[in-house]
């Protein structure tokens, strides 16, 4: 899918899925507006701005859908998948579009660009997709997705004190007393941003990954004023460095992924040296929280899903609930073996933030929240199928953590609850209810006036029918419906009244799965104590 941001806009346009706003507004009013609409907005007369501002593109899920050119969202996951497994490496372009505009030193001027406020609480406004390129001598390119706090008119703060791999290149150059180069790319097409949101692997390229997706390599150009590449279809690009200062500055409140408002996190500055941009740029605001979900999510799809296979456990579905903001809560279920509900625990706990971890049996509907929770609740004993694990990674928005020293990294409890049948527990506990005719008898019918035949009456058909039951019993046990559908051509209270006769001469018994047998039968399960 060879598209850019540009041409994804035209076809959200021409579809109706963009709006454009051609009156002047306040870019206060911005985020506000986009919460309230049903469409993506272009604010293109911003009061005190002359450059427009789009969001709101990927904040549904079908628009995120059509912005990875999929049909259904489990596609997205797979395209995903593809990426991963077959990158394709970037490629330089000499001349990139966002070099038509370029401003360095003295003159760069953030607060030229219509960045705007969110949350009623936010610290300052916010630059949320910059999609963020730094190098390591050692480890080598890694791309991501940060936020950056806008302080002055050349200086931000950026949100890195999850642990992740930014936080370790800023570390290292911190330690080695030398700031980390970095460009910041914005306005780009979202099958950049799920690779860039995709937690790789140290050393692998996340824009390698996002070209697999594309089926096309990713164009880069390079920077005018620090030696990094940056994605060179963007619509702005700031050239800038993590100072070397530590997690010595507030950064934040923010209105995060959580649907809260995050708390004041402490942060690098970083200084912004050069500023690219296309003559008519359009700036992107990615609107929080489900702006960031919907290509979130996939990522989270992907690394369960790989874990158990690693595990070797056969999965059925998954479901990266939205009531866990797509990063914390997760419900498995798999076509279990014998202790693979812990197993598959033990794998998917590993996978990134996961905090809270359901497995159930692949007759649960994992979305389904009320049969998940009848699986809870009857599947479950706390002592025996409740795994919690202290002193694990935490992500900082988590706002039950404790409150931590600036710079340190929080951790805290997964949980995970096996909510699969336990071994030793016969199945028949498990049989859910169903109704016998079901097939044949229909309520519209019989609304509609339908009228059953009555079968055989009267005393005489009592032995008959008794007779008749003994001779279906003998063979194998029978459940009591199942012999009451059998003898059909006798009333319901023939059939009780044999089977109460036949109860009283002391021929009857139940197996232990509840069905009928002769007394005395092999089929008799000779129960403890006198019969």
């Amino acid at each position: 899918m060879d598209e850019n941001f540009r041409g994804f806009l035209s076809r959200l346009e021409n579809d109706g899925d963009l709006v454009n706003i051609d009156q002047p507004v306040d870019i206060r009013h911005v985020a506000t507006l986009v919460d309230q609409s049903d469409k993506a907005l272009r604010f293109n007369r911003l009061v005190g701005y002359d450059m427009p501002l789009v969001s709101g593109i990927i904040r549904t899920q079908q628009r995120a859908m059509k912005s990875m050119g999929a049909t259904t969202y489990t596609e997205i996951e797979k395209k995903l998948q593809r990426g991963i497994d077959n990158p394709i490496a970037p490629r330089y372009v000499e001349r990139p579009p966002v070099k038509e505009v370029i401003t360095t030193g003295g003159d760069v001027d953030l607060f030229k660009l219509p960045i705007p406020m969110s949350s009623i609480y936010d610290g300052g406004p916010m630059i949320t997709a910059g999609i963020v390129m730094a190098k390591d001598p050692e480890y080598g390119i890694n791309t991501g997705i940060y936020r950056f706090m806008v302080k002055e008119k050349a200086l931000t703060g950026i949100d890195i004190v999850t642990p992740n791999n930014m936080r370790l290149y800023a570390q290292r150059a911190y330690e080695q007393g030398r700031p980390c180069e970095i460009s910041i790319s914005i306005g780009n097409h979202p099958m950049e941003i799920m690779g860039a949101g995709y937690r790789a692997p140290i050393g692998v390229d996340e824009m390698g990954i996002a070209g697999g997706i594309r089926g096309v390599p990713v164009e880069l150009g390079r920077c005018e004023t620090i030696d990094m590449p940056f994605l060179a279809d963007s619509e702005i690009v700031l050239e800038a460095e993590i100072l070397p200062t530590g997690w010595t500055q507030p950064e934040g409140r923010f209105g995060e992924f959580t649907a809260l408002m995050g708390g004041l996190h402490w942060n690098p500055n970083v200084r912004i040296k050069a500023v690219l941009q296309r003559r008519d740029a359009q700036y992107y605001a990615l609107h929080m929280p489900w702006e960031n979900t919907w290509l979130a999510a996939p990522t989270r799809y992907q690394a369960i899903r790989r874990a158990l296979l690693t595990a070797g456990v056969q999965v059925k579905d998954i479901n990266v609930t939205l009531g866990g903001r797509a990063f914390w809560h997760a419900i498995i279920s798999i076509k279990k073996q014998a202790g693979e509900g812990k197993n598959a625990l033990l794998a998917a706990l590993s996978v990134m933030d996961l905090k809270h971890v359901v497995v159930v049996d692949d007759d649960i509907d994992v979305f389904n929240g009320e049969q998940v929770e009848w699986a809870i609740a009857t599947r479950v004993q706390g002592d025996r199928d409740v795994m919690v694990i202290p002193g694990a990674r935490a992500k900082p928005l988590d706002p039950s953590l404790p409150v931590m020293p600036p710079g340190v990294v929080p951790t805290g409890a997964k949980v995970g609850i096996d909510a699969t049948i336990s071994e030793g527990i016969p199945r028949e506990r498990y049989e859910r209810i169903s109704y016998a005719y079901a097939d044949s008898a229909k309520i519209a019918d019989y609304l509609k006036g339908k009228s059953d035949a009555a079968g055989l009456a009267g005393e005489d058909q009592v032995q008959a029918a008794a007779a008749a039951i003994v001779e279906l019993i003998t063979p194998a046990p029978l459940y009591y419906q199942d012999l009451a559908q059998k003898l059909g051509r006798f009333g319901f209270n023939v059939v009780a009244r044999a089977l109460g006769l036949l109860h009283e001469q002391q021929k009857l018994w139940q197996t232990s799965e509840g069905r009928l047998c002769m007394r005395g039968s092999a089929f008799d399960a000779k129960p403890p104590g006198k019969r």
